[in-house]
C-alpha cells in the first residue's frame, strides 16, 4: 500500500480520551493535532474508545482517510469497517508481541512447574514438575505474537510446529500447515498455544474433539481470544485428565463469570487478559502510530494493515 505524500502535516483527529502519549505520538510522526470539525485526515483510537461511535464518526467526517485501531484484534471494529471499506485500516498486529508472548512463556512454565496448585496449597507436598527444554510446541498462529513466541520457544530448544491461514513457511518452525492439519499435530505436541485472530473460521478451534487429540501431559495456552477455544470443553477435559493443564489469559465468556467451575479447576489457571496491559502497550501504540504517520507522509507501506477479507 503506498500513499501520496500529502504537501502539509497530515491533520489527525483523536477517537476517545486524548492522553499525553498520543499526542506525544502525533507530534514524534509529524502531524499535528486537530478536531473532528478540523477535517482530519486521520483517526486515531486509543484503548478507551467508544467503540459505538466509531461508525457515526466515520459517517460524519468523510476527510478521514485512514484509521489507526489501537487493538490486534479487529472484530470489535466490524461494522465500521464493512461500511467504510475504501479507507485504510491498520490495527495494533505484531506492536505488542513481545509482553504478549512473555506472557505466554510464563503461563506455559507455570503450567509444566505446577504453580497453580502450589499456589493453591496450604502444605509442603511432593516435588514435582517438568522442564520446557526440549519439548515440542504448537503455536497456532503466525502473526506478532506467534512469531515471538516461537523465538523464545527455540531458546529453550524446543521443535516448533506452526499453524497458520496459508502453507508460507516460517523460519524457525520444524512445520508449518493450515488448520486443515491440527489432527496431525495436536497428538505430537507438549504445549499447544493459541495466538490466532478470532474470525468466523477460528471461532472455537480448540473444542472437544481437538482436546481429545492432546496428550494427557500437554498443556493448552491461550493468550489471543476467548472464543478461539471452547470453555466448556476445556473444563471436561481437565475434569477427566484429558488434558494436563490449561492456561487462560482470554475466555469465553469474558470477563469469566464468578463462579464458574473453570476457576475450580486445580490445573487451570486465569489471569485477567493481562498479557499486555495498557501500561505495557501504550507506549508501544505510540511507536506504531509515530511511525505510521512517517510511513504514511512519505508515501511508504504501513505496518499492520487491516485484511478485511481474513479478518484481522
Amino acid at each position: 500500500m503506498t500513499t501520496q505524500t500529502p504537501s502539509a502535516p497530515l491533520r489527525v483527529a483523536v477517537h476517545g480520551e486524548l492522553l499525553p502519549f498520543m499526542t506525544e505520538a502525533i507530534e514524534a510522526g509529524g502531524g499535528i493535532l486537530v478536531g473532528l470539525d478540523g477535517e482530519p485526515e486521520v483517526l486515531a483510537l486509543d484503548h478507551g474508545n467508544p467503540k459505538h461511535d466509531l461508525l457515526a464518526v466515520l459517517d460524519g467526517t468523510p476527510s478521514i482517510r485512514w484509521v489507526q485501531l489501537p487493538s490486534a484484534g479487529i472484530e470489535a471494529y466490524a461494522d465500521a469497517l464493512a461500511a467504510h471499506p475504501g479507507k485504510v485500516w491498520t490495527s495494533a498486529k505484531g506492536a505488542y508481541a513481545k509482553p504478549v508472548a512473555e506472557h505466554a512463556l510464563a503461563l506455559s512454565l507455570a503450567l509444566l512447574r505446577h504453580l497453580p496448585e502450589r499456589a493453591r496449597a496450604r502444605s509442603w507436598g511432593p516435588a514435582t514438575g517438568t522442564s520446557l527444554h526440549g519439548m515440542r510446541a504448537l503455536v497456532i498462529g503466525a502473526g506478532g505474537v506467534g512469531l515471538e513466541i516461537l523465538r523464545l520457544f527455540r531458546v529453550f530448544d524446543m521443535e516448533v510446529d506452526v499453524v497458520r491461514r496459508t502453507r508460507a513457511s516460517v523460519p524457525g518452525a520444524r512445520s508449518t500447515t493450515t488448520p486443515a492439519h491440527l489432527a496431525e499435530l495436536l497428538p505430537e505436541a507438549d504445549v499447544v498455544v493459541v495466538a490466532a485472530a478470532l474470525t468466523a473460521d477460528t471461532s472455537k478451534l480448540i473444542g472437544a474433539p481437538e482436546l481429545a487429540l492432546m496428550k494427557p501431559t500437554a498443556v493448552l495456552v491461550n493468550i489471543a481470544r476467548g472464543g478461539l477455544v471452547d470453555t466448556d470443553a476445556v473444563v471436561a477435559a481437565l475434569r477427566s485428565g484429558t488434558i494436563a493443564g490449561a492456561a487462560l489469559d482470554v475466555t469465553d465468556p469474558e470477563p469469566l463469570p464468578d463462579g464458574h467451575p473453570l476457576w475450580d479447576e486445580p490445573h487451570a489457571l486465569i489471569t485477567p487478559h493481562a498479557a499486555d496491559t495498557l501500561e505495557m502497550i501504550r507506549p508501544l501504540l505510540g511507536e506504531r502510530l509515530a511511525e505510521n504517520l512517517r510511513r504514511y507522509s512519505a508515501g511508504a507501506e504501513l505496518e499492520g494493515l487491516v485484511d478485511a477479507a481474513a479478518g484481522y
